[in-house]
């Protein structure tokens, strides 16, 4: 890039650095919705009502025969790529071999992390109606979640 960018006779190293002053007011702009992000995850683990929600969608993880110990991360995944990630690890740490670290990390890999996605990228831009995004989001997570079990109890077993 640098060595066409000079063939073109374009100043590299200023439009190298507009591009960053450009970036680094990006930055600052979603800064605002990183924190409120951040808070929120925080507020709802704890609160508690993490576990109750895991209690309230068990009856359709035992019939999916997801392990209770991945439920965290099926559920934390839309909210929190880091805090997922965590899990992932505590789970892998425990039992690597296990069917729950393989789920648990097909999971990780094949959901996103819907609600920082939809407040970063919209907020960024300034979009606020966002309803039916985040419909059509957790539903391609929901998905996403349906295709790691069925896939991960049909290779494992294998």
């Amino acid at each position: 890039l640098i060595c066409y960018g000079f063939s073109r006779n374009v100043p590299v190293y200023e439009t190298a650095v507009e591009g960053a002053k450009e970036g680094f007011q990006v930055a600052v702009r979603l800064i605002p919705f990183l924190v409120m992000i951040l808070v929120a995850i925080g507020m709802f683990r704890a609160s508690g009502a993490f576990e109750i929600l895991a209690m309230l969608v068990s009856p359709v993880t035992d019939f999916l025969r997801v392990p209770t110990e991945v439920l965290p991360v099926a559920l934390l995944r839309p909210l929190s790529g880091s805090g997922a990630f965590g899990l992932v690890s505590e789970i892998t740490a425990n039992d690597p071999n296990g069917f729950a670290a393989f789920l648990a990390g097909t999971l990780q890999g094949s959901t996103e992390t819907t609600f920082y996605v939809l407040a970063v990228y919209f907020g960024a831009v300034g979009i606020h109606r966002i309803r039916y995004a985040v419909t059509a989001a957790l539903l391609a997570d929901f998905a996403g979640l349906l295709a790691a079990v069925a896939l991960c109890h049909w290779l494992y077993s294998a």
